[in-house]
């Protein structure tokens, strides 16, 4: 249909495209607009259409608006390297849910479809409250999407260009929660291979979500044909975040290749930008591989020595010399983390219109199972991580900075933390963990 001329075209094509029905349009006569524009603004501040209905509306777009014949369209919510994505209404559940939708004209390229429906499989494969739920995926003629969880926040890299670098103990309780979904990702045989802000949601509890699995792999299938043949051609990840060993060969990308990334990312979280600022993409690349970090009292002198040493292991050029694991990247940032974040201000989240907003703000966070309710699991410093060489004989682990030749003392802390990350054990935040352990070992 043509763009409505008048208030009474735009409100029999709202009519029309089921988004409002007559008995919630009874009451609004045309008359009493003078443009179809102020129709349409008065509809969304009333909480009947969503900003992107009525832009769409606006345009003589009254179509498509359900998916599928199961999901209303409500807003457009973000972009990611597969595909925009949408927040979306289940029609009889009335359960609001993200949807990745994958570009039609993508959808006739055989990596890109296969990319897309391996980060669905890699997704439905984890459970874990630090990382984005796939519901399920559909297709409704061409288009092909994902269905996953949605969280109502914003990501850390414009939740940082917002309001700068965050406060310390935001910064590093933000990377415990993260670390804790890689943990998971990586026990469930995954690494993610594209961490950085941007993949990083933070919702209005304060709660950290992983997502964009779509460059993930599982790092036990030597048989991966699709990452192979993507790594011919391209890099796989982000150079702003890309450790040294996968910027030159993305398949031997490990657990320890997540940590650098992770290590990146906290990095610009408290200094404001990534490691390396300069330059084009390639040189990017050869700078994670040969040059060296500013180090962060440079930048902000503020910051503890303490965290600074423990960002600046997780950028190691050499795999072997950062963290072995999350799990021990976890033991030695959760001393650190605050005992209480405030969760995001109402000026670090994103503005939806009236008819998007699913819930309001809840008064703090969310508070951690209680430990009895954690099934403990075995562990064991002789083996190393799955996706991790086993180091050569008399090797052993890499000390840490500051703590000389002496090995890290086996704190009690950490086998609760492997009973609380495993075995398909619940975790919600990190409260438990420092209500009971408060010791901070030397990063």
């Amino acid at each position: 249909m043509a763009v409505p001329q008048s208030p009474k075209e735009f409100l029999d094509l709202v009519r029309r495209s089921q988004l409002a029905g007559d008995d919630r349009l009874r009451s609004y006569d045309p008359d009493q607009f003078p443009t179809p524009r102020v129709a349409a603004q008065q509809l969304v501040d009333d909480g009947i259409l969503t900003n992107l209905q009525a832009g769409l509306l606006l345009k003589g777009k009254w179509r498509n608006f359900i998916i599928s014949g199961k999901y209303r369209l409500m807003e457009h919510i973000g972009t990611g390297g597969m595909g925009q994505v949408f927040l979306c209404e289940h029609l009889r559940l009335g359960r609001r849910v993200a949807i990745k939708v994958l570009p039609a004209e993508r959808a006739g390229d055989r990596t890109s479809l296969e990319r897309f429906y391996r980060e669905a499989q890699a997704v439905a494969a984890l459970n874990h409250p630090n990382i984005v739920r796939a519901h399920d995926i559909d297709t409704d003629g061409p288009l092909h999407f994902l269905v996953m969880e949605y969280v109502e926040g914003a990501n850390l890299q414009d939740i940082v260009k917002r309001g700068g670098p965050l406060d310390v103990g935001r910064a590093v309780e933000y990377a415990v929660q993260a670390a804790c979904g890689l943990q998971h990702a990586h026990e469930a045989g995954l690494i993610h291979r594209d961490v950085k802000p941007s993949n990083l949601l933070v919702d209005r509890a304060g709660q950290v979500k992983l997502l964009d699995l779509g460059l993930a792999r599982f790092f036990g299938d030597t048989s991966d044909p699709l990452t192979r043949r993507t790594a011919g051609r391209n890099v796989i990840g982000t150079a702003d975040y890309l450790a040294p060993e996968q910027a030159r060969d993305s398949h031997a990308a490990d657990i320890r290749s997540d940590i650098y990334a992770l290590g990146g990312t906290l990095y610009f979280l408290l200094v404001g930008h990534p490691p390396f600022t300069t330059g084009t993409i390639a040189q990017k690349l050869m700078q994670h591989q040969s040059d060296r970090v500013r180090p962060i009292a440079e930048e902000r002198p503020e910051v503890p020595a303490e965290v600074s040493a423990i960002v600046m292991r997780m950028l190691e050029k050499d795999p072997a010399d950062r963290y072995q694991s999350c799990l021990d990247l976890i033991d030695v940032l959760l001393p650190l983390a605050p005992e209480h974040v405030p969760p995001p201000s109402s000026n670090e989240l994103p503005k939806l219109s009236k008819a998007a907003m699913s819930f309001e703000a809840p008064s703090g966070r969310v508070i951690a199972p209680e430990r009895s309710a954690v099934r403990s699991r075995p562990e064991s410093d002789s083996t190393p991580p799955r996706g991790v060489p086993r180091p050569a004989s008399g090797s052993g682990r890499t000390a840490q900075p500051g703590s000389g030749s002496t090995p890290r003392p086996r704190f009690s802390r950490r086998m609760f933390l492997a009973a609380l990350l495993g075995g398909g054990g619940v975790l919600v935040g990190t409260a438990l963990g420092r209500l009971f352990f408060r010791k901070g070992p030397t990063p």
